[in-house]
């Protein structure tokens, strides 16, 4: 029986869906169209059908994305997307955020670029437009499929960002009419994705993604048209640009990782960072290469095949991060979709197309007779080029050990602690990558002077030798070789490339551009060296104890403090105090103050609060933390909040109204026997039982010729000299026993008259304490990261370097068209 659902929005979605058909139809139409125009150059008509096709499908992009925030912003939780990823309480950034934190929308994320990129390539690629945008259109029409969510012969295709919730969940809710009423509100974003680098991260690695493809069609599009030697001059900027747009991704995604992810470090070696990184190396290394064919005519083979593998890499890492081969490896990889088969599919057809082009006009490449000088620059950025191409390999098949299981069925296991195995080879490589940057500097393309390169390169070993030295004892990394060595041939790099920048100030600007990304590069090793050699946790516990149950499960207690609010603890050089938190929900901003005080005077000399914060989170295993940095010039302090006080509830929030009786807020009585001028003391005082009131009288209880009522005249003294007094009252009446209670809220006491013992001749009163309120703790860890501004400064200088390279480029090309 079909059900009419109340309140469902269904055209937004219908409108969608409309154009993810549209958008995936147009790409495979534009692919084909720029087939055939390639094919038959002389018939115009292909290519202005795969112009039209082209704009319908960016029109459709568009159209998607729009329908789709449009769903997000306006909480139409009718929609899986919608309810899966965001949250009528996130702000609008973070509804941003919640766009592209699942697969479907990091899918749209990327064609979004593509499009952005196939409508420059139609005005700037001229004759190269037809065999390029092959590819582009055909990688999009790919990246349309994944998100299409169709049904063809029992085979899912896809999966749509537009089906709705109850089509993405079999449950008896959804046989309500109205089931909407009873959804108040999304699942939310992830604790950890709430962050502004999540704004910004996502669409600067997917950019990089995206302009992989330029490089790969250029370089398919030569093999293809037999345009061998020209491609590379036109790809080259494009291969730059990509270059620099991934890199800067990535290095957002680290320093993400170092400000908020609470990894503790910039680089975890986590398989989804590994995925990303890969095809960025890979592509390094294609730029060398292609700039020293143009140069001197080598190693076309090895240029043309990195600049293929790059994008195929990239396919390759969608593979890993988004077929849940990864999940048990990764702490932020995608969950399954059931789209591994499509996704094996798109990296199989890439593959195979490089692998068919290579091969089949492998004897028509262009080859160099003479083999390359020894001394000469284009040998040994070959040589840089293998030596990344093999660091590549190492992390590609640790990476791939899920993969590797799942194809043969063994039962590999991953390395147990990732940092170190990747550590122990990537530091080999790079000791090596950057020496050869250095002396490359010294090398001429073709042929140099031998005497004249060996002179230059002593001079900057020696210098190396010595500058080295003076930052190893600086920092204090005397003990650890391979961190010595990593310093050594990133500072003989700086070096080598400054003396290149000298020539660029007498004149010779060509080269600036690469010296200067080299710079960035080496200042960026350098920093990750000494943060990662010289990193301490300044939280030291020596009592190696945290009294918080299971702490020592998830936490080294050694490393983490106990703070209770208004205890100042000494931590080191500082010390610290918990003074406090606020809310701004879901998260909790807890208020840490360190201060420096002069031992000698007393005085503060220095002080700060930072403001870690957490969310209580059950779906992600208990207390999110989101670390607070203080920022020197020469180091960081980095702290986190690694345990909180749970929010004290009251013992009665679950007892109904009716059933309250008043003594819910307060502690257990006790009960005591008492003369008249007995004193006895409380939490926070005393209290004197002064004697009878036998003209006592209640309020609209009138008291009866047999009726006894009688006031036990009570006087409170508090620590602070304030005084208080009160009257329970004790009442028989018809053969009934009653008594009523006095208060004295300012101390949180509450008073029975109970009982008259003649036979003992005493008194029987009940005492109630308000609880004290539960002081208010965090357990929380501190980390000093040295010198690590030397990363995030390297990181903008490489960006400059690749941003004058790609205008050096650019503007080559255009001299030579214009000259054509």
């Amino acid at each position: 029986m079909d059900v009419n659902y109340v309140g469902e929005h269904l055209l937004p979605g219908q409108i969608g869906q409309f154009f993810i058909v549209l958008s995936f139809g147009a790409a495979l139409l534009s692919c084909i169209s720029y087939f055939f125009a390639t094919k038959y150059p002389e018939e115009n008509s292909w290519k202005k059908i795969a112009r039209i096709a082209f704009w319908a499908n960016a029109v459709s992009v568009v159209a998607i994305g729009a329908t789709l925030f449009y769903i997000i912003y306006n909480h139409l939780f009718e929609y899986n997307y919608a309810w899966a990823h965001s949250s009528k309480t996130l702000p609008t950034y973070y509804i941003i955020s919640s766009f592209w934190e699942g697969q479907e929308g990091s899918f749209w994320l990327w064609m979004f670029w593509q499009t952005i990129l196939g409508s420059v390539l139609l005005f700037k690629a001229k004759s190269w437009e037809s065999s390029v945008m092959t590819f582009v259109m055909l990688c999009q029409a790919f990246l349309a499929s994944m998100i299409i969510g169709v049904e063809i012969f029992g085979l899912r295709i896809g999966s749509s960002p537009f089906i709705l919730l109850r089509e993405a969940m079999d449950i008896p809710i959804f046989r309500e009419a109205n089931y909407l009423s009873l959804i108040t509100d999304g699942n939310g974003l992830n604790p950890l994705l709430q962050n502004y680098w999540m704004v910004i991260h996502p669409p600067t690695l997917f950019l990089g993604f995206a302009s992989m493809i330029v490089p790969f069609a250029y370089a398919t599009g030569a093999l293809w048209t037999k345009r061998y030697k020209e491609w590379i001059n036109a790809a080259l900027p494009w291969a730059l640009f990509a270059v620099m747009i991934l890199g800067a991704g990535i290095i957002m995604g680290s320093f993400w990782a170092y400000e908020a992810l609470n990894f503790g470090g910039f680089w975890a070696w986590d398989p989804v960072e590994n995925a990303s990184i890969i095809p960025w190396f890979t592509l390094i290394a294609a730029v060398h290469v292609m700039i020293a064919y143009k140069n001197s005519g080598h190693s076309y083979f090895t240029a043309t095949f990195l600049a293929m593998i790059s994008f195929v890499l990239v396919i390759y890492a969608s593979y890993l991060t988004r077929s849940g081969v990864l999940g048990e490896t990764s702490v932020h990889s995608f969950t399954d979709l059931g789209m591994s088969g499509q996704l094996i599919l798109f990296n199989v057809v890439f593959l195979v197309i490089m692998v068919v082009f290579l091969t089949v006009k492998k004897k028509e490449m262009p080859i160099t007779e003479k083999d390359e000088d020894i001394y000469s620059r284009e040998f040994w950025m070959f040589i840089g080029a293998l030596v990344l191409t093999v660091a590549c390999a190492q992390i590609i098949a640790s990476t791939s050990i899920p993969v590797f299981n799942k194809i043969f069925g063994t039962k590999v296991a991953p390395p147990l602690d990732p940092i170190q195995h990747y550590n122990k080879w990537q530091s080999g490589f790079a000791v090596i990558v950057m020496i050869l940057t250095g002396f490359t500097q010294f090398l001429k393309y073709k042929r140099t002077d031998s005497r004249k390169f060996l002179a230059s390169t002593v001079a900057s070993l020696v210098v190396s030798l010595i500058l080295t030295a003076a930052v190893v004892y600086f920092t204090k990394t005397y003990t650890n070789l391979i961190y010595i060595l990593i310093t050594f041939a990133s500072i003989f790099c700086i070096l080598a490339n400054i003396r290149v920048l000298g020539d660029a100030v007498k004149g010779k600007w060509k080269l600036a551009g690469s010296s200067v990304a080299h710079i960035g590069f080496g200042l960026l090793l350098i920093g990750a060296m000494v943060a990662a050699a010289t990193n301490e946790v300044i939280s030291v516990n020596n009592t190696g104890y945290i009294a918080v149950s299971g702490f020592d499960k998830v936490e080294k207690p050694g490393d983490n403090l106990f703070l209770t609010e208004g205890e100042p603890v000494q931590m080191g050089e500082y010390k610290i105090t918990y003074i406090g938190d606020s809310i701004v929900a879901p998260n909790t901003f807890y208020k840490i103050k360190y201060e420096r005080i002069d031992e000698e005077t007393g005085k503060v000399k220095e002080h700060f609060v930072l403001q870690p914060f957490a969310q209580n989170n059950a779906k992600m295993g208990g207390l999110i933390g989101t670390p607070a940095t203080k920022h020197y010039v020469t180091h960081d302090v980095y702290t986190l909040i690694t345990a909180a006080a749970a929010e004290s509830q009251a013992t009665h929030a679950k007892v109904p109204a009716e059933d309250k009786t008043g003594f819910e807020d307060y502690e257990e009585p006790a009960t005591y026997q008492v003369n008249i001028g007995d004193t006895l003391r409380y939490r926070n005082g005393y209290y004197v039982i002064e004697g009878l009131n036998k003209e006592a009288h209640l309020e609209k209880i009138p008291k009866g010729p047999s009726d006894v009522m009688v006031g036990l005249k009570i006087k409170v003294f508090s620590a602070d000299n304030k005084q208080y007094e009160v009257q329970p009252i004790y009442l028989i009446k018809d053969g009934g026993v009653y008594d009523f209670n006095k208060d004295v809220n300012e101390q949180g006491l509450k008073f029975r008259f109970t009982g008259i013992k003649p036979d003992k001749d005493k008194l029987e009163i009940m005492v109630y304490q308000k609880p004290l309120p539960e002081k208010k703790w965090v357990v929380f860890k501190a980390i000093k990261f040295p010198y690590i501004n030397f990363f995030w400064c390297g990181t903008i200088v490489m960006t400059i370097g690749f941003i004058m390279s790609i205008v050096r480029r650019n503007k080559e090309e255009k001299r030579k068209a214009l000259k054509k």
